[in-house]
């Protein structure tokens, strides 16, 4: 069964689908951060699951766009270099990307996460290529936006997403960091996924999840 909008109750699920699958892979995310970064890339995002989690918890409004800006501004003060600031800006772009509808079909879950897109760009001058969370984020709106214009509802745009952001992370593996701490070892760098475009594909997973769980 598939579910055809996204209201407040579905966003938690996928909030939560998206702390379930951080805290499942953690230890395989810091192990991918020792190669080229310092070790802690699963621990960071450890501490900024529990800031969505108690930014959830403690959310009243029961608004989509106000839980999202809430849970934004959680992990924004995450410490851990870029990954608090950038995750943080993705849900809160996200979130000023909704419309007023008290429930989200694909297009406008499409024009949300765009959004989300558009702010962590706005943010980092990282392009697809260089090895970041960028690598598995365009893919997944990419993806999201060519099911929503094939007609897919909620659960397939979620899939395509979520699948494309698997694909952006797994190419990382095979390019050369140009950004961030692990452009310092250069040619090292390949044959190892980035931590930051897995994390992202872990997050869209768990988005995915969350959705299929009220199915």
């Amino acid at each position: 069964m598939m579910i055809s909008t996204i209201g407040y109750e579905e966003m938690v699920r996928m909030l939560r689908g998206a702390v379930s699958q951080i805290r499942d892979n953690h230890e395989m995310l810091s192990k991918l951060d020792s190669v080229g970064g310092d070790g802690d890339h699963g621990t960071t995002m450890l501490r900024a699951m529990t800031h969505l989690e108690q930014a959830v918890d403690s959310c009243a409004s029961h608004d989509v766009k106000t839980l999202l800006n809430d849970v934004g501004w959680a992990i924004m003060g995450v410490d851990g270099g870029a990954t608090g600031p950038l995750l943080g800006t993705f849900f809160m772009s996200t979130g000023e990307g909704l419309s007023d509808s008290a429930s989200l079909d694909a297009p406008a879950l499409l024009a949300a996460f765009a959004a989300g897109l558009a702010g962590v760009q706005a943010q980092t001058k990282a392009k697809v290529g260089d090895k970041t969370m960028i690598d598995a984020l365009v893919p997944a709106v990419e993806a999201l936006r060519a099911a929503v214009e094939a007609g897919s509802g909620v659960t397939d745009a979620l899939r395509a997403a979520a699948d494309g952001a698997a694909q952006g992370a797994a190419s990382t593996k095979e390019m050369q960091a140009r950004f961030g701490r692990a452009k310092n070892i250069k040619e090292q760098s390949i044959g190892t996924q980035d931590p930051g475009a897995t994390s992202v594909s872990l997050i869209f997973r768990g988005f995915l999840k969350g959705v299929e769980s009220n199915a």
